[in-house]
């Protein structure tokens, strides 16, 4: 395991455990594929609902993983966008609204993406008031769904961006996200010259233009640019490491991991 990150069990779920020096009162972990029920494809720590895994396996990897936590993960219905929703003492555990990222001041609540090569994003502010997480894939990042969840914390708690760490997750690395030309587009780059250290020209045999993309170099400019303090990453990739992670882009029918981040 690589010093970015420690994999430490709880129960019957172990959590892939931040790097990042939050103050006390603070905690987060990834779902890996280890510690659950599921079969097939889906083996074995499955959280998704909605991929075609048995719902009675994917009630009980939820079980493990809120026990793994010690708080309530809230589960959001994700659709590749920019709605942050607040999350109160008595929010659901899974609201109606979609979303891509929630924040919260409560304790004992967890802010909870789902992921299998997008990104998920921490946040936590140096006080330990308040937390949250983001899905990000390229088209939540490319909308703005970082800077409107630091936004939505910010304006919840009257902080500064500089007083908020994030830390980035496992994610479909730098030599693994082939994308087409409508990708550096989103993003504002120039096919024909492309921001260095975000996107790297690949020609495919058949002769057709690709790049490789590079994810987290993308969220965290946009993070900097932000104005936020520290952004640290896990520089694990999803695709690379099919022992320990799901991945959309390597298997196509596969589980779900989650993040999560809450206060004690």
């Amino acid at each position: 395991m690589p010093s970015e990150a420690a994999l430490i069990a709880a129960e019957a779920a172990p959590l892939l455990r931040p790097a990042w020096h939050v103050p006390p009162g603070v905690q987060a972990g990834v779902s890996t594929r280890a510690g659950g029920v599921s079969n097939g494809p889906y083996t074995a720590l499955n959280l998704g609902v909605a991929v075609g895994d048995a719902p009675a396996a994917v009630a009980e990897n939820r079980a493990r993983f809120a026990a793994a936590l010690g708080a309530r993960p809230v589960w959001l219905r994700q659709v590749h966008g920019c709605t942050v929703l607040q999350l109160q003492a008595d929010t659901d555990s899974h609201p109606d609204t979609p979303a891509d990222a929630a924040w919260t001041r409560e304790r004992g609540i967890a802010c909870t993406v789902q992921v299998a090569d997008c990104l998920p994003v921490l946040f936590a502010l140096r006080d330990s008031s308040a937390v949250a997480a983001a899905h990000a894939g390229w088209r939540g990042l490319a909308g703005g769904v970082l800077e409107a969840t630091l936004q939505a914390l910010c304006a919840g708690m009257g902080a500064a961006p500089g007083d908020v760490q994030a830390w980035l997750g496992p994610c479909i690395g730098p030599r693994q996200f082939e994308v087409g030309a409508e990708v550096l587009q989103a993003f504002g780059d120039d096919p024909a010259r492309p921001e260095p250290g975000r996107f790297v020209y690949r020609a495919r045999p058949d002769g057709a233009a690709r790049w490789l993309a590079n994810l987290p170099a993308l969220a965290a400019a946009r993070l900097q640019a932000a104005g936020v303090g520290t952004v640290t990453p896990a520089e694990r990739c999803t695709v690379e490491d099919a022992s320990a992670f799901f991945s959309f882009r390597r298997d196509g029918i596969t589980g779900r991991m989650a993040a999560a981040i809450w206060r004690t």
